[in-house]
């Protein structure tokens, strides 16, 4: 007992120290419980917030994007594209052919056709040919143009043999003679007269690609049949003197483009060539150097 008890005897100096322990131990405790240390989250600022809502937007759009279903809109199936083709169903194979067969300049203009050069499954074909779309010229031929024969155990069509195509000027080309474009209809052959007006004469056959309606099919085709005759009577525009009005009526400049212009030619004295357009800020690359034929520098 007497060996039990000289454990709780303390010095005084013990005593202090044990006193000392426990008031730091009862502060330590009451600093715990009345503040919060856990890091403190700066409040997000207006930027912030403004970039979280975008991306909230953008997520739910990725959401609404992965929910929607491909929507087979009506198209030419002459020009079904590799990754259009592998989204419709389509096999490498079948795609292939459907390309080797356009390689040859030749056109499918049915269902019955397309399934022949691409071999395409009859439940494939069933889900696809209701969207595909042929020109007007197709759909509404007369039977009487063409002679149907069987060989092994399939229909063909025998289509009349193509006349040679004569190119011609497009600055003297008559609308009927446009409509004959693949893919060119009265309303787009309107278009392109229209746009010829616009600039006096096309000059150059590029030109045709930038007219609103023309695919690219069309400009293929168009590219085969007309040219751009030397000397068109285009209406050309001097750079360098017209004021920001007067630049902005011509087709390829807006406002801004023309006070772009008239900025860098107070800069610059003048605009000497085409390499000076580039460095026009707005100027199109793609149309710089059709436009360039337009000019007087």
């Amino acid at each position: 007992m007497k060996n039990i008890k000289s454990y709780f005897m303390f010095s005084r100096e013990h005593r202090s120290g044990i006193f000392l322990l426990l008031l730091l131990i009862i502060l330590f405790q009451v600093a715990w419980y009345l503040y919060d240390f856990s890091p403190k989250v700066s409040k997000p600022s207006e930027k912030e917030l403004q970039w979280l809502s975008i991306q909230n937007e953008i997520d739910s759009l990725k959401q609404v994007g992965l929910n929607k279903k491909y929507e087979i809109k009506p198209f030419n199936p002459n020009f079904i594209t590799d990754y259009k083709g592998s989204v419709l169903g389509m096999s490498v194979e079948e795609i292939d052919r459907l390309h080797k067969f356009r390689e040859q300049d030749k056109y499918v203009n049915s269902a019955k056709e397309f399934q022949q050069v691409t071999k395409v499954s009859n439940e494939l074909l069933d889900k696809i040919s209701p969207h595909f779309k042929f020109p007007d010229w197709v759909t509404n031929k007369k039977a009487s143009n063409y002679k149907e024969y069987s060989s092994d155990n399939f229909n063909y069509k025998k289509f009349p043999e193509k006349k040679s195509i004569i190119t011609k000027d497009i600055n003297l080309a008559t609308k009927e003679e446009i409509m004959e474009v693949y893919g060119v209809g009265e309303k787009i052959s309107d278009i392109i007269l229209q746009e010829k007006e616009k600039f006096g004469a096309f000059a150059s056959i590029e030109q045709l690609q930038f007219v609103w309606g023309v695919s690219p099919e069309a400009y293929e085709d168009i590219q085969k049949r007309f040219f751009v005759g030397p000397n068109p009577s285009i209406k050309k525009i001097d750079i360098n003197n017209l004021s920001i009005k007067e630049l902005s009526k011509f087709p390829y400049f807006d406002y801004n483009l023309a006070r772009q212009i008239v900025i860098y030619r107070s800069a610059n004295d003048e605009i000497k060539n085409i390499e000076d357009l580039t460095k026009i800020k707005g100027m199109p690359d793609e149309k710089i150097r059709i436009i360039a034929l337009y000019l007087e520098f």
